[in-house]
């Protein structure tokens, strides 16, 4: 097939990886304009945009897709289809219907659960047992399209958001590959069930509560692991909490209960806290932490 291909992130590079190994010719890909990127600001491709120049495809960052030559072009290249991969732009009814079967967004999250842009993050944060990817034929609506291919894995119970990326990055390469190998043949079938959305996620979601329970403490920070992060606030900065588990001591909310290992009450049960970050510092385990701060059982994790 004749396909375009939208995406940005590393999230999209395995499909568009998987659909030119496919057999499929890819005619254009499509991503988000350079950015400042890293200490020095420096202008920097995005991943999709890289990956298309080492394989030597035709790519287009345009940084208006509403007007100016870009509609024009997507239809002048008569496609049969465009995935769309964490393109991160809402794409206009004309660009929809542009290629001959429409366009298939690859979504990380088993829908109609989890529409909107942090699906990953949403499932490990609301502790659901299972969650995956599946293939929509993309309509005016966010996330509401038709469904062709669906992918369930399990969560593990110390899954991150960085881990379970990773596993429904190669899933949605999959997917995304069935889908068009049954293109034309293949009937979508609506989205059946409650319907949730989640917005975007900012620095702020990773301040950590400790009067919450410690299961839902030990999913804000798996779940927000690697970026932003789970922290506790101090007068020098955030703690970062890197890793942690649930754990059965009760005592304070906010107290050290144990520094072997190093455990801290919370508003239901606790959490053993085993590798963190204080303000300043490098990343170092929990027995370094206690040994450095030279702290004890019944001392605050933070001042007071």
């Amino acid at each position: 097939m004749r396909v375009i291909f939208m995406g940005t992130p590393d999230f999209a590079v395995p499909t568009l990886d998987a659909i030119v190994e496919a057999g499929h010719e890819v005619v254009l890909v499509v991503s988000q304009p350079d950015r400042p990127a890293g200490r020095g600001k420096k202008l920097t491709s995005p991943p999709v945009i890289e990956r298309a120049r080492a394989l030597g495809l035709p790519t287009s960052q345009p940084r208006a897709i509403r007007s100016g030559s870009f509609p024009a072009r997507v239809k002048s290249l008569n496609a049969d289809a465009a995935v769309v991969v964490a393109y991160g732009r809402i794409l206009t009814p004309e660009l929809l219907d542009a290629p001959r079967h429409g366009c298939i967004n690859v979504h990380a999250s088993l829908l109609p659960r989890w529409r909107g842009a942090a699906p990953i993050q949403a499932a490990i944060l609301a502790g659901d047992a299972e969650t995956g990817v599946c293939t929509q034929r993309m309509v005016d609506e966010l996330d509401a399209g038709d469904l062709f291919v669906e992918k369930r894995i399990t969560l593990a119970e110390d899954e991150t958001a960085g881990t379970l990326h990773d596993k429904l990055m190669a899933l949605g390469a999959e997917a995304a590959v069935e889908t068009l190998a049954q293109l034309g043949q293949l009937e979508p079938t609506p989205q059946n069930g409650v319907v949730t959305f989640v917005g975007k996620i900012d620095k702020a979601a990773g301040q950590l509560d400790l009067t919450r329970t410690a299961a839902e403490l030990d999913r804000q920070i798996r779940g927000l692991s690697p970026w932003p992060g789970g922290f506790v606030p101090t007068a020098k900065g955030p703690l970062k909490i890197k890793v942690a588990r649930p754990a059965v001591l009760q005592g304070p909310p906010g107290r050290i209960l144990s520094t072997e290992p190093l455990v801290v009450g919370c508003g239901e049960g606790s959490l053993e806290i085993r590798h963190l970050q204080a303000p300043g510092k490098k990343p170092m385990s929990a027995r370094d932490y206690v040994n450095g701060f030279r702290l004890a059982a019944g001392d605050p994790l933070v001042e007071e």
